[in-house]
């Protein structure tokens, strides 16, 4: 192993599987992997139950149920450098895995922020040792693609996702996905009085005092740039303003709102729906919060995590083959049972108290790509002070 500080460092790691372990991945059956304490942004949060194939869940077994199994999927050789804004805590485990099944692939991961690895990959330039971006959101992929930096992914990776969750132009696809909702806390409100339509909040004045955000989180700078995107910069202004007058608290991540919610400090805030079924799964599926969502706007936005891989790739196919052991069913299956994230690959459902894809009410006709004016939204949320 060789690492390079706390930022930007580079990892290689090759860690010993048990021969059982390896085997029951050819079959879907699992090998076990613990970890927790902290999310891919870095919060302390719920210890996960890791397990890689069939078996166990905090919310009980579970068996894999579609998809194509890495044992289907082809060899991979080589080295592989990997620029991930996905935290270690979060996907080592399954890099780590896929690295073990290839007795000649080592994969080289270099962790850091998403804005830190584009403003990277940016500066390189053409000499940047990064094959494939693995990121937390559509936004930092579109902006790879507009800037040249991407090339497009083979036709059979691209299929392996519905369409609405990869690029059009099939230079990256979602991994993963991450649904906006509004998580609330169960004793101090019924299900009916959440609005299913964000820009009613700020005029709700029973959540005065009692409703959290954090605004410094790239999440919920994702779903106020969707906003802007969907109702107009001057609409998004005045629903922060109202958010600001109904006394909303501030935290550092969106896992310490539904913690917050969770412990009663607040009643109902925004975030993305693996915090609350992360807090769940750490306190037993016993906490009085539960999972509201919006219809047809910013509040129901569905991101993606994703992967692209990128014209500095030495070799494009081992690139693209890694992309597609993401989207093999034992990653997919990994993605929700370890960061409760949906699934994209049809047939691998998602765990916990949530609604199918399919019964979401996204916003139709955002391209995700669109959220990648970052710079515009901070400037937006300095103007109103929220930042």
């Amino acid at each position: 192993m060789t690492t390079e500080g706390s930022s930007g460092r580079v990892i290689t790691r090759r860690r010993l599987l048990g021969a059982g372990a390896v085997a029951g991945v050819a079959g879907l059956a699992g090998c076990s992997g613990l970890f927790g304490g902290s999310n891919e942004n870095g919060e302390k949060g719920s210890k996960p139950i890791g397990q890689i194939g069939s078996g166990r869940s905090p919310f009980g077994d579970r068996e894999i149920t579609g998809g194509t199994s890495m044992a289907e999927m082809p060899e991979m050789s080589g080295t592989l450098t990997v620029y991930s804004a996905r935290g270690e805590v979060l996907v080592g485990e399954l890099i780590s895995f896929i690295e073990d099944l290839y007795p000649d692939l080592d994969v080289r991961v270099r962790y850091n922020s998403a804005a830190e690895l584009v403003n990277q990959i940016e500066t390189e330039g053409k000499n940047s040792p990064a094959e494939v971006f693995f990121t937390v959101d559509a936004s930092s992929l579109g902006e790879l693609k507009k800037d040249g930096f991407t090339t497009k992914l083979p036709t059979d990776v691209l299929d392996l996702v519905r369409e609405e969750f990869r690029d059009p132009d099939g230079q990256w696809t979602g991994t993963s996905g991450r649904a906006r909702t509004v998580p609330y806390n169960t004793e101090q409100f019924e299900k009916s009085a959440i609005p299913n339509d964000i820009m009613v909040f700020p005029e709700k004045r029973a959540f005065a005092g009692k409703i959290g955000w954090a605004p410094t989180y790239s999440s919920f700078q994702s779903f106020v740039t969707a906003m802007r995107v969907l109702e107009g910069d001057a609409a998004t202004k005045k629903w922060l303003r109202g958010i600001l007058d109904l006394g909303v608290r501030e935290y550092s991540d969106e896992f310490r709102v539904a913690e917050a919610i969770a412990d009663g400090e607040i009643a109902v805030g925004f975030a993305n729906h693996y915090y609350i079924q992360r807090v769940l799964a750490g306190r037993g599926g016993d906490a009085p919060i539960a999972t509201a969502f919006t219809k047809g706007d910013a509040g129901a936005m569905f991101n993606v995590a994703g992967a692209c891989v990128l014209k500095t790739a030495a070799d494009g196919t081992l690139a693209a083959n890694f992309v597609r052991h993401l989207l093999s069913a034992e990653a997919q299956d990994y993605f929700a049972r370890e960061t409760f994230e949906y699934p994209l690959v049809p047939g691998v459902e998602p765990i916990g108290r949530l609604p199918t894809i399919d019964e979401l009410n996204p916003p139709k006709g955002l391209d995700l790509t669109q959220l990648s004016d970052f710079e515009g939204t901070i400037r937006l949320m300095r103007d109103v002070g929220v930042l």
